[in-house]
């Protein structure tokens, strides 16, 4: 009766034994910029393009070396093309203070004077363990414009809250490079 019992518990228990952990959620987060004047009054952030590689919960570390290292238990917060462009329009905001800057997924619906289209074709580790961006961005209204960015930021050390750190910092680059595309005559003001 007794080991009837304990293998009834110990069955019980196998399950909760070989769940995993909850994962750890991670954000990218704006970081500050260069300030640019004479930009377009508004701005409209469109929704981001990203390698499909890039499309899935858990954090992709690298693609080098023809394969991918997916972080199992590291997950984006949220999905990372809607992520990005919240963040690149909150960098945006910050480095043209002149502008609105919004999504284009958002509730506003007044026509821009300008555009900002973002496509990702990386966003991981390269073989040299810095972050690699690399992206196409066009520029809509006024004089269009368009340019190929790459930008390489090295993390702090190996974690995870630092890869996500260096990611943040490439995506305010990458802000950097469209706030002076949008200031410098590349999207003149209607």
């Amino acid at each position: 009766m007794l080991s009837r019992r304990a293998a009834v518990i110990l069955l019980a228990a196998a399950p909760a034994a070989c769940s995993s952990p909850n994962p750890t959620l991670y954000v990218l987060a704006p970081e500050p910029g260069a300030v640019v004047a004479h930009a377009p009054r508004t701005i409209d952030v469109r929704p981001i393009a990203l390698a499909r590689y890039l499309e899935r919960s858990a954090i992709v570390r690298s693609s080098e070396g023809y394969r991918m290292d997916v972080l199992a238990n590291d997950w984006w917060g949220e999905p990372l093309d809607s992520m990005m462009m919240r963040v690149l329009v909150l960098d945006l905001t910050q480095r043209l203070p002149g502008s609105i800057v919004y999504g284009d997924t958002g509730a506003i619906t007044t026509p821009p004077d300008a555009t900002v289209e973002v496509n990702v074709q990386r966003f991981d580790l390269d073989r040299d363990g810095a972050v690699l961006l690399a992206a196409q961005v066009a520029i809509e209204g006024g004089a269009a414009s368009a340019r190929g960015v790459s930008q390489t930021v090295r993390p702090a050390d190996g974690s995870t809250q630092a890869l996500v750190g260096a990611m943040s910092s490439a995506t305010a680059r990458l802000a950097d490079t469209i706030a002076a595309m949008l200031g410098d005559g590349g999207a003149r003001r209607k």
